[in-house]
């Protein structure tokens, strides 16, 4: 009898091993935290591709974009300035760019309480996102602030030195942005006036856009602008990173929701809506007044169809995402045809055309299509025209301050280095002068 019970043990040890495991491994998975804190663990995988997609639309994203519309002598350069902004921008981030823009609640800037991530501990969480991890919102937010500091640089493309551009990345990341991302999304002056910005219209694509205007104006236009051909060296490795935009703009816009719901679904919805609007807004008047509907518009009215929703595309439904789409290829192509030509300024890459003026249009878009039931805000189609007016604002604010920080930044960092290369290493290129490395 003896041996016949051992045997039997035996044989039933894999049974209750594998119920030990089924019962056992859940609760010794889960993170004792995550029910006190109150952090969803869908909310957390959501967020966590999102901030991935939101790093991806940078590198190898815009460097991509940008260095496709570039001369071949400056692709490697023009990809330089997306992968520095990363590198810079994150160690400022989690220094005190995280701290002072989203802890606090004083109107103009936040305060260092989260000095190099002091206090962030496995639970603890934000005020604004109180269902995921404080570090996977900050890492979110760091995303978005290494992709507006990148995209300044496509204004003065082919031209800017690059110590020149490291300094002024820090300065403007420290003194535009920063405080506006307070304003905005962190409680300040802005948020308590009820602007909204889902996304990064006024954060992002205003600030940007506005700032990379007056940098072509400070800078000058480049040699043989409006006179020798500046044309892209390689317009596919352009759509490659426009793909790269695009698919990364779903966890730029539908993680602005900060969780996994159905906020997030309608944001993807009509942001991609909108793209594919702008995109065949721009190439139907190309078709109609050049005959022939060319990538490099189709591209830019995707990427103006994108920056124009990003505002609004938490708080309007699915369909309006199509109209803006429309307006934004209508009014982003006026801009970066008459309204460039009309005043002579060499914005190399559009910047302000595209991002500048879809992120105004879109955020004034915003305060008109806004829905109740979608964002809880109400806009001038639903009887509340203040709105437009709380818009009007928003983007005023931003294009003084973005603007006037960036004029007073570039001449600061002139008085230490010169802003542009010389003519002789313009001429030869931005990849040999600057880095010492050359396409083949």
């Amino acid at each position: 009898m003896g041996a016949r019970a051992l045997r039997a043990a035996i044989s039933a040890a894999p049974i209750n091993a594998a119920i030990l495991f089924v019962w056992g491994t859940p609760a010794f998975a889960q993170d004792p935290s995550a029910s006190a804190s109150g952090i969803n663990p869908a909310d957390t995988a959501w967020m966590i591709v999102a901030t991935a997609l939101v790093l991806m639309m940078t590198i190898p994203g815009l460097a991509l974009f940008y260095s496709g519309m570039v001369r071949k002598k400056n692709v490697l350069a023009t990809m330089a300035q997306s992968l520095t902004a990363v590198a810079i921008v994150s160690i400022l981030w989690v220094t005190f760019g995280y701290s002072l823009s989203f802890v606090g609640d004083g109107p103009w800037l936040g305060s260092l309480d989260r000095w190099f991530l002091a206090g962030i501990t496995m639970d603890s969480v934000n005020p604004a996102a109180k269902t995921i991890p404080e570090a996977l919102f900050m890492l979110y937010q760091m995303t978005f602030a290494i992709i507006t500091v990148a995209l300044v640089a496509g204004s003065v493309a082919d031209r800017m030195r690059f110590s020149a551009y490291v300094l002024f990345s820090i300065g403007w990341f420290v003194f535009a942005y920063v405080p506006l991302a307070h304003w905005v999304w962190g409680g300040g002056v802005l948020a308590q006036m009820g602007v909204l910005d889902f996304a990064g219209g006024l954060v992002v694509h205003l600030s940007a856009g506005i700032s990379g205007l007056v940098a072509a104006k400070v800078m000058g236009n480049r040699h043989g602008y409006g006179s020798e051909n500046l044309s892209p060296f390689d317009l596919s490795l352009a759509v490659m990173g426009t793909g790269l935009l695009w698919v990364g703009w779903f966890g730029f816009n539908g993680g602005s929701a900060l969780a996994a719901n159905s906020r997030a679904v309608m944001a993807i919805t009509a942001t991609h809506l909108a793209a594919c609007a702008g995109a065949l807004t721009w190439g139907a008047i190309e078709w109609a007044t050049r005959r022939k509907p060319s990538v490099l518009g189709m591209i830019s009215g995707a990427v103006a169809g994108l920056g124009t929703i990003t505002p609004a595309s938490g708080f309007v439904a699915p369909w309006h995402g199509i109209i803006i789409g429309i307006i934004a290829g209508l009014v982003c192509f006026w801009a970066c045809t008459w309204l460039k030509h009309r005043f002579q300024y060499d914005d190399s890459l559009d910047v302000f055309g595209v991002h500048g003026i879809g992120g105004l249009t879109g955020t004034l878009l915003a305060g008109v299509f806004a829905a109740s039931a979608i964002g809880g805000t109400a806009g001038l189609l639903e009887g509340n025209p203040n709105q437009l007016l709380i818009q009007l604002y928003g983007v005023v604010a931003t294009l003084v301050w973005c603007g006037g920080v960036t004029f007073v930044l570039l001449k600061l960092v002139s008085a230490f280095v010169p802003l542009r290369v010389s003519m002789q290493q313009e001429l030869e290129g931005l990849d040999i002068s600057q880095h010492g490395e050359a396409l083949q």
